[in-house]
């Protein structure tokens, strides 16, 4: 797998087992995984974050996953009790899991999280300068008169990082909207989600 393609993210042990099942089957219809997180929601919820190789994932997309993947999760059973299965895209303010995000985002604001500290800090803000295989740099706005803002940082140590929501963000979601009219998110402030509970009969949890 090339630096490009790895995920960078905190997981827990139980999100990289689901990721480990999740992303063969995603990727077997062309999609990349982005997020898997497993919160306290309706009791228990399954995010599942992907996109297409444009960085979108829509409804359709959503139910083209959900409809492979419902199999194998029943089989693999990873999670020992009911649970809520949603489906989403990454939405405007994106995480950044791979090199590629932050090439693909560089000159936009990010926030991101490293699991140890490096310079002397853990959390750093900044606009994204760009990455490659293996490093991303980010420029902060409060580095030190006669420090170099721009801070070279290892993928392999990064936890979290994900875009900040500014117009400059919004203009460049607006314009990506508008040259792929065809993508079923109207409002680039929401990420398409594609809920179980939306799906039909008996197909609001599933019980493990």
């Amino acid at each position: 797998m090339s630096g490009n393609a790895k995920r960078y993210i905190r997981e827990t042990p139980l999100e990289a087992r689901i990721a480990a099942i999740v992303e063969p089957v995603a990727e077997s219809l062309g999609y990349d995984l982005v997020r898997i997180r497993i919160t306290q929601d309706n009791g228990c919820t399954l995010q599942i974050m992907c996109e297409d190789e444009n960085g979108q994932f829509t409804i359709s997309d959503c139910e083209t996953l959900h409809r492979d993947l419902n199999p194998v999760l029943d089989l693999e059973d990873p999670i020992d009790r009911e649970y809520h299965l949603e489906i989403s895209s990454p939405g405007v303010d994106r995480p950044l899991v791979r090199s590629r995000d932050f090439a693909a985002w560089a000159g936009h604001e990010a926030k991101v999280e490293l699991a140890d500290l490096i310079d002397g800090r853990k959390r750093f803000r900044g606009e994204i300068v760009g990455a490659d295989d293996e490093t991303f740099s980010i420029r902060l706005p409060d580095a030190p008169k006669g420090e170099d803002p721009v801070h070279v940082l290892p993928l392999s140590a990064l936890a979290d990082a994900k875009l900040v929501m500014t117009d400059k963000l919004l203009d460049a979601a607006r314009k990506a909207q508008e040259a792929n009219p065809d993508f079923d998110d109207q409002d680039t402030e929401i990420e398409t989600i594609y809920d179980e509970a939306d799906a039909g009969d008996g197909a609001d949890s599933q019980s493990n």
